[in-house]
């Protein structure tokens, strides 16, 4: 399908219908961005109220969207699939605790799907989602570039907003990538910011932003978010709804999403053209030395985290 085209049928499955899963329903609903949409949970009876809920929002958008339960298998057979399933944080649980209790349910769901149809799209969007990302790539047998995580992308929108805020110029006008491994450790591109095209140290005047604050308020948000009410589903989805659309839709955007990186062996976020079979090119982006030192510092981490959960297993 080329870019202008019109929207032939195509199926998204959401594997994980809680509260992040079920606001990515809702915003592809509204969108209207497939025909049909898929629900899958190991909680049935979770899964089934969603899709009867979810149902009347369809209805409502004059019926754009079918919304039916299904199967692992049924999902791994659609157009996309939107991996949210995770675990909550327990009481007394450690991080790393609660890392591997995730990277098992990613095992588990992405085996549970397998034989994916060759031209599916796998977009992960549970947490730590580097890391699952780069476990989803490992075992879901399809090509690296079918295999994409949410990655950064919220994050930079969040920055557009925030830096908007500041200057009030319009976000659609500003440009400042964030990449690498979601979290702590991401990486504000500040060297290739730019306001309208125009970098952006050289469109406002000196000290308007305090570049270390910006980033943190970035970074700390979403931890904020959660500790208020326990996940950030809004946010979360409509950058779901603007991937989806993008790769359906064949039109090529240029976002900061998580894949597969040759050179470390692991996923993580940087600007990439995205259309039907995935990603479809890397976009370089200029860094200087100690932007690209961070990431390859965090990188590396990563890496050796993917590297003892394959020996676990």
């Amino acid at each position: 399908m080329s870019p202008g085209n019109t929207k032939q049928f195509s199926q998204i499955a959401i594997v994980g219908v809680g509260q992040v899963g079920g606001a990515a329903a809702y915003a592809l609903i509204l969108g209207s961005v497939a025909s049909e949409l898929l629900l899958v949970d190991v909680k049935v009876d979770l899964r089934d109220g969603q899709v009867r809920d979810l149902s009347d929002v369809a209805y409502s958008v004059n019926g754009g969207t079918r919304v039916r339960a299904a199967t692992h298998h049924e999902a791994g057979q659609c157009d996309i699939v939107v991996i949210t399933a995770g675990s909550r944080w327990s009481i007394g649980e450690t991080n790393i605790q609660h890392m591997h209790r995730n990277v098992s349910i990613m095992r588990s769901v992405v085996g549970a799907m397998r034989p994916f149809r060759s031209d599916a799209i796998v977009l992960v969007v549970s947490n730590p989602v580097d890391l699952l990302t780069s476990i989803a790539q490992e075992i879901s047998g399809l090509p690296k570039s079918q295999v994409l995580g949410s990655g950064t992308f919220l994050d930079s929108v969040r920055l557009r907003g925030l830096l908007a805020d500041k200057t009030g110029v319009a976000a659609s006008s500003i440009q400042v990538p964030v990449v690498g491994v979601h979290g702590d450790s991401q990486v504000v591109v500040w060297s290739a910011a730019t306001i309208n095209g125009m970098p952006i140290n050289k469109s406002l005047p000196p000290d308007t932003l305090q570049h270390a604050d910006l980033a943190d308020e970035c970074k700390n948000r979403s931890e904020s978010i959660i500790r208020a009410k326990g996940a950030t589903p809004f946010g979360i989805s409509s950058v779901v709804s603007s991937i989806c659309s993008s790769i359906l839709l064949d039109r090529g955007d240029v976002e900061p999403i998580s894949h597969f990186q040759p050179e470390f062996g692991c996923c993580f976020s940087l600007p990439v053209i995205l259309g039907r079979k995935g990603i479809i090119r890397v976009i370089g982006v200029p860094l200087d030395s100690h932007e690209q030192a961070d990431i390859t510092q965090s990188a590396k981490r990563l890496r050796d985290v993917v590297e003892r959960i394959q020996k676990d297993h």
